[in-house]
């Protein structure tokens, strides 16, 4: 049996991984850390998308999550990446996490092979959550992935006893509606698409997973803990609205990191081949952000 999922009803970053030249820049991590943590957010995602996990090698990854543990496990709940491609490789990954003290895994379908039948796939959550010892989030993220998570496998392996929830970042508001009437009342619900965020939580989403939440912390934990709220509304307006535009046009890595840089909250906006470095140009929405935290 899987320990009892992580209480993630707020905002949790997917943490960007800051880089110098080639290396990690584990300065430029510590300080993003602490200032997410200080922000208000109520979990942290190392080695999701934002935070580039498909362009790390293996040990890069076992050694962000290391650290994460080590410097804010104690204080906020841990999720890290445990997509694979293979059903052993996925579950060997996640014992690793497990090993390393994370809290739970998200877990997207795999990303080469896609399933030429539904029941293929839900086959695969399923045997991956029967050999899981951590809680499991699956992720939809078909822009990555190549294809979606059927709302209709999500209902499938929502009874299951390690998976506890769901990432949408399909940018489909009406697939989050069949993903919330379809699986059971504890089944916890997270948007990932900014834009999708207020409207999302509005419908009963329990929290977000956000990459501009590590950039403006304050203000995504602001608009999650009451989102009927004008404030909230003007957060979405001024602030999440435009620089969502601007991780539209940029990509969700760079233009996350170029204002990581702006902020001098990292030390540069590098980013990993395939990617390249992203511009926000001059922003209004930071001020706002400051403003309405």
């Amino acid at each position: 049996m899987t320990r009892d999922p992580p209480a993630l009803d707020g905002v949790t970053p997917p943490l960007a991984t800051p880089f110098d030249g080639t290396d990690i820049d584990w300065e430029s991590f510590d300080d993003l850390l602490t200032h997410v943590v200080d922000g208000g957010v109520t979990g942290v995602f190392p080695c999701g998308t934002t935070g580039e996990a498909a362009s790390l090698t293996r040990e890069e990854r076992r050694r962000l999550v290391e650290h994460t543990v080590d410097r804010v496990g104690d204080e906020v709940p841990v999720i890290a990446g445990g997509t694979g491609t293979s059903v052993r490789e996925t579950v060997e990954w996640i014992e690793t996490l497990d090993d390393l003290g994370v809290d739970a895994a998200v877990l997207t379908a795999p990303y080469f092979h896609n399933s030429n039948r539904e029941p293929g796939l839900r086959r695969f959550f399923e045997a991956v959550a029967d050999a899981s010892p951590l809680p499991l989030c699956l992720y939809n993220i078909p822009a990555c992935v190549g294809e979606p998570i059927p709302a209709e496998t999500v209902a499938a392996v929502a009874d299951h006893e390690a998976v506890f929830g769901l990432k949408d970042s399909s940018g489909d508001l009406a697939y989050g509606l069949r993903a919330m009437h379809s699986t059971p009342d504890d089944f916890a619900l997270f948007q990932g698409y900014d834009a999708l965020l207020l409207p999302s939580l509005r419908m009963g989403f329990d929290g977000g997973i956000n990459a501009l939440s590590n950039a403006v912390p304050e203000a995504y934990a602001n608009l999650v803990a009451e989102p009927s709220s004008e404030r909230a509304e003007r957060i979405h307006r001024e602030v999440v609205e435009p620089l969502f535009d601007r991780c539209l046009d940029e990509g969700f890595a760079p233009a996350t990191k170029a204002l990581l840089a702006e902020r001098d909250l990292i030390a540069t906006p590098d980013v990993r081949p395939p990617l390249a470095a992203g511009d926000i140009g001059e922003s209004e929405a930071l001020a706002a952000a400051r403003e309405l935290r």
